[in-house]
């Protein structure tokens, strides 16, 4: 099968993966206003992986698991409150940063990211994460989460090599083009899908400003919400 990327709108991700699976990262899709409506209610969910915990990656997470029956992948402290939640208990789930995870071929690798985490009622959720995720055949596509760009994410491309990176660029809550740009520079990355963007007024960071800042032969994909990348 093919590997494709969906964008879901804010910071929702979907992969559908070389060996059939569907991952969905971060999946806010009900109550998220650029969500296509046809995306609302998905059909399977085999995997969910989420960055951090505030509501808007967060998301819908306890009732897909729920519905499908699926793994979440969370850092420790917020695996744990999405069990007092209603999930399983399982650490085999709830990696740390450095800490990878595979699930029936796909490796999930926690790394470091510069934001905040927490629950809506302000409980402290752990540190924030970025996610690699390799998949069955080796591709590996970079999730940065909600961050700042900061100069390890170096390290990121020198351990990890991805092959994409979805990076936010809405800039206040987090990064805009000027940082994600540098953050392009620092991944050594040739691929970008722009991520954390259009949602709300205050997220004024466009893939246009981007394209324009971004290092030469690195390519800014173009995305919509429900719109698909090849990988």
């Amino acid at each position: 099968m093919a590997r494709e990327l969906t964008w879901l709108g804010h910071a929702s991700w979907r992969i559908e993966t070389p060996g059939g699976k569907r991952i969905y990262v971060d999946p806010w899709l009900t109550g998220n206003p650029k969500c296509p409506e046809a995306e609302q209610h998905p059909e399977r969910v085999d995997l969910i992986a989420l960055t951090h915990g505030h509501s808007d990656h967060v998301g819908n997470t306890l009732e897909l698991a729920e519905q499908f029956d699926c793994p979440v992948i969370a850092q420790v402290e917020l695996r744990g409150w999405l069990s007092s939640q209603g999930l399983p208990d399982d650490m085999t789930q709830s990696p740390n940063k450095g800490g990878t995870v595979e699930r029936d071929g796909i490796k999930i690798t926690m790394t470091d990211a510069n934001h905040s985490s927490s629950a809506p009622d302000g409980t402290y959720l752990g540190e924030p994460a970025g996610l690699v995720i390799e998949l069955e055949d080796g591709y590996r596509v970079y999730f940065a989460g909600d961050t700042n760009v900061f100069g390890d994410m170096q390290l990121i491309g020198r351990i990890y090599a991805p092959d994409l990176a979805v990076l936010p660029i809405g800039d206040h809550f987090t990064m805009g083009p000027r940082e994600a740009a540098v953050a392009l520079e620092l991944l050594g990355v040739k691929r970008c899908a722009p991520s954390h963007w259009g949602t709300f007024p205050l997220l004024t960071g466009t893939p246009a400003a981007l394209r324009q800042l971004a290092p030469d032969g690195v390519e800014v994909v173009d995305v919509e919400p429900g719109s698909t990348v090849a990988l």
